[in-house]
């Protein structure tokens, strides 16, 4: 009987192991987590700081007896060695797994900056349950709150901290915020609109000391301000857990390198989810796209090829929905654009009293990625133009005078489409006739 071992019961491990059992009703399967809590979300942290959950509600799947049933047998502990040749997996509670097929699927860690007094008590990342359970003793309305990092999960984390009342301090070395989803103009739009919402927002600066001295906290900044707080929170970016993968013959670059069916270099070796490094959809390179979304479509694509089926992704593609503070933002694609050398042009529109904002980017006339600001209507339309890559021919002109002709464009390109293929169809019937 085959023996699957999932490393990581996040959503990707989750996915994977329940794909594996409905598949298979007879295999064994493990699943490997490192905390000591039933898989859940990290997504939904924000959710519990705010109150709008409980503990229970960030489970992944609200029955506790769900493993149980499913035949799926939990571990709690960490992956300190992979012997690919023995085909063990060493854990920290020095159990020895031995497996027929291996998913690595376990995820990422948050970096620690090189900070003086980034351990002092008062300093917390915002990653695991426990840490919300430290937060949540000093989020308290009216707390002095500091947080290193604008980036997508910061961002996350600033709602739910702004919605417990407290006062916050964000902190962002790059030059605007989210600067790894937003263009120049948008991140500064998104600071316009959480600065007018009671968020304190610095840009181009740096943390470069915490002091806790008697239980109080002061933070040195690089603009030569020194902050008094209460509590700090270091959202400055994640990296994939690969540290065990030492000297196991695993390629590791950014992440564990896959190809497009999630297979490693090693035979029965698989990896899906924040750890893996996969072809980007958009740029054909090899790229960690940590998003849900994509970790629960790799999760479920690795499983499938473990079963022995050749499945292949045609690329993770970058799709971040964000909300700050009330105002929802997009990403999709390649929304930084194509050079012009290489057929790139792009628009954009800007209403800054409204607080709305679209850049669309193309490359000849596909539509290969975009941003937008406090417009959501063309959501759908958005990603799918760009994961067909959609030719728009004569739309391309019209929406780089008029980009909020986006769904007019898709609906009608989507309906040539559709009698295209229904022509074709029928064209190969009289054929066969």
């Amino acid at each position: 009987m085959t023996h699957h071992v999932i490393l990581g019961n996040g959503p990707t491990g989750v996915i994977a192991a329940e794909t594996l059992r409905k598949a298979d009703p007879r295999c064994y399967i493990t699943l490997v987590g490192d905390e000591p809590e039933l898989p859940y979300s990290r997504m939904a942290i924000p959710y519990l700081l705010v109150g709008n959950i409980a503990e229970h509600g960030t489970h992944l799947r609200k029955n506790s007896a769900h493993y149980d049933l499913q035949r799926i047998t939990m571990l709690h502990a960490r992956a300190e060695k992979l012997d690919t040749q023995a085909k063990t997996v060493t854990l920290s509670n020095g159990t020895l797994l031995k497996y027929d097929k291996l998913l690595l699927a376990t995820g990422s860690t948050p970096m620690k900056p090189p900070i003086t007094g980034i351990d002092s008590p008062g300093v917390y990342p915002c990653w695991t349950l426990d840490n919300a359970r430290q937060i949540l003793k000093y989020a308290k309305p009216g707390a002095r709150v500091l947080q290193m990092g604008a980036g997508f999960i910061g961002c996350i984390i600033m709602e739910a901290l702004a919605t417990r009342g407290t006062e916050l301090t964000v902190v962002e070395m790059g030059d605007r915020m989210v600067p790894r989803m937003m263009t120049p103009k948008a991140g500064g739009m998104m600071k316009d609109w959480v600065e007018k919402k009671g968020v304190k927002v610095y840009t181009n600066t740096k943390v470069e000391a915490i002091a806790n001295i008697g239980g109080n906290l002061k933070v040195k900044l690089s603009n030569g301000e020194t902050l008094p707080v209460d509590l700090v929170i270091s959202a400055t970016g994640v990296k994939p857990n690969i540290a065990f993968l030492k000297d196991s013959g695993v390629k590791t670059n950014v992440g564990v390198v896959v190809d497009k069916t999630m297979r490693t270099n090693v035979l029965d070796v698989f990896a899906a989810g924040d750890v893996a490094e996969a072809i980007d959809f958009s740029t054909g390179k090899y790229a960690v796209n940590a998003i849900q979304p994509n970790a629960a479509d790799q999760g479920r694509l690795a499983a499938s090829n473990m079963l022995g089926q050749s499945n292949a992704s045609e690329g993770s593609l970058a799709l971040n929905v964000l909300d700050a503070v009330g105002l929802i933002s997009t990403s999709f694609g390649q929304w930084w654009g194509v050079d012009a050398k290489e057929g790139g042009s792009s628009v954009e529109l800007v209403d800054e009293a409204s607080s709305k904002y679209l850049s669309l980017q193309f490359k000849d006339d596909v539509l290969v990625g975009a941003t937008s600001l406090g417009m959501t209507d063309h959501v759908g339309a958005l990603r799918g133009l760009i994961q067909t890559r959609t030719s728009l021919g004569k739309w391309k002109d019209k929406l780089m005078h008029n980009p909020t002709q986006l769904m007019e464009a898709y609906l009608e390109c989507a309906q040539a489409q559709a009698s295209n293929t229904n022509a074709n169809a029928l064209g190969r019937l009289r054929a066969i006739a």
